[in-house]
């Protein structure tokens, strides 16, 4: 039992542990009676919704506690996302694959994935000259950054590049 479940008063707390007492998604009924086996997914950015009430196979991301695949019927949980590729697969196995820079997915108990990222552009939109330039330079300010703040900053920019080659690279970073 969690240090958070432990600080509920009595009645609270044996719901609270009910409710996270599940089970592996092949391990539960109810829910994939519930959700008819599918997982739907809602995809968003600040300006725009990529995807709604979107039928999907399967959903696989780069979160910061490691990469995940996600189907229906999954466990509930919330990710933050790191910058990666967030491949999405349909049922008929076609696949689309997104970097996302960083954001969250929610996972809930009724089979919708709601991912929420800052930015998110097709993989196959991206350049990987424009993306070995831009981490040339990003490289080059972290060399020669003169203060804390412009090495932090500089930092974030060589491993979002890197993050972006290794994707083009077909390759998990």
């Amino acid at each position: 039992m969690s240090l958070f479940v432990r600080a509920l008063n009595p009645a609270v707390r044996r719901t609270a542990v009910r409710l996270a007492n599940r089970g592996y998604a092949s391990e539960t009924t109810t829910t994939a009676a519930a959700s008819g086996g599918k997982l739907i997914v809602n995809f968003a950015l600040p300006h725009q919704t990529v995807l709604k009430n979107h039928e999907v196979h399967q959903v696989d991301m780069a979160a910061v506690s490691g990469d995940l695949g996600v189907l229906s019927d999954h466990v509930p949980t919330i990710e933050q996302l790191k910058p990666g590729v967030l491949d999405i697969i349909g049922e008929g196995g076609a696949s689309t694959k997104y970097f996302v820079s960083g954001g969250f997915a929610i996972m809930n108990p009724n089979s919708v994935l709601n991912i929420n990222a800052v930015e998110a552009f097709k993989l196959e939109d991206l350049d990987a000259q424009s993306v070995a330039s831009n981490l040339a330079e990003s490289q080059r300010l972290l060399t020669n950054a003169k203060d804390e703040a412009a090495k932090e900053a500089a930092a974030i920019e060589v491993e979002l590049y890197e993050s972006i080659q290794a994707a083009l690279a077909g390759k998990s970073k």
